[in-house]
């Protein structure tokens, strides 16, 4: 641990033990994003004390995060190594100052912040969201560096946005891995489509996805809180579009 992390002068934040969300400054009565009661709120450097994030290897570049115990919805964050540099899908909710520094942290939507500014403060990260979604309210208190509006590579990495779930809805694909987020839930072995935003555009604008992803090599798909076999997935997304 260097002494750049030892010696953290981070504002107050509170974790939602509900959701996850972080809130950056005084305390709400409730959480922003999923109306919990304040009680169900932790200071940030107590949930880094609760709370580990620790990585499961999806090949040998991509890893997911999720934290130990389980972390309000428990969203996973993905960490991709690539030789040009290293990159976070999202972020996770707790801060744990002893994880690996990334150079850059590409968010699918505005409701995976996390805690962005912290690891943005410590390590110098720059932090991605599309335009669209970093008008959002929610969105006013983090930091972020670059609000695309197109899409992009970095690093190897492709972006394309979206839409539909959220205005700026953003996928990422590396090599044979697609990071999906949470656009489509999984139960068991079928799909279904987030249930919030739009309906009509989060419906219509899953053909863009069957687009895209039909016409890469793919192997694996990381979701939310699943990491699962491409063919398997297509097949599944294939029969929830149809319906």
């Amino acid at each position: 641990m260097n002494e750049q992390t030892q010696n953290l002068d981070l504002m107050p934040q509170w974790v939602c033990l509900e959701c996850g969300y972080n809130m950056i400054g005084q305390m709400p009565d409730v959480c922003p994003f999923c109306g919990a009661s304040h009680d169900q709120f932790m200071p940030w450097d107590e949930v880094e004390k609760t709370y580990r994030v620790t990585a499961h290897n999806v090949n040998k570049d991509v890893c997911q995060l999720l934290s130990v115990p389980k972390l309000g919805l428990e969203h996973a964050a993905y960490r991709i190594e690539t030789p040009a540099g290293n990159v976070w899908i999202d972020s996770p909710s707790a801060f744990n100052r002893d994880l690996k520094p990334v150079d850059a942290i590409l968010f699918t939507h505005l409701h995976f912040m996390g805690a962005s500014n912290q690891y943005r403060k410590v390590w110098g990260s720059q932090v991605w969201l599309h335009g669209l979604d970093a008008k959002h309210p929610l969105v006013a208190r983090f930091d972020v560096d670059k609000r695309f509006t197109e899409d992009f590579n970095l690093y190897g990495i492709d972006a394309y946005h979206i839409g539909g779930h959220t205005p700026g809805f953003t996928l990422y694909i590396y090599q044979d891995v697609l990071f999906i987020c949470d656009y489509v839930f999984l139960n068991k072995s079928a799909l279904s489509f987030n249930p919030f935003g739009s309906q009509p555009e989060t419906i219509k604008q899953a053909q863009q996805i069957h687009e895209i992803v039909t016409s890469r090599n793919l192997v694996t798909v990381c979701g939310y809180n699943y990491v699962m076999n491409f063919k398997e997935w297509l097949v599944a997304f294939e029969n929830l579009i149809r319906n």
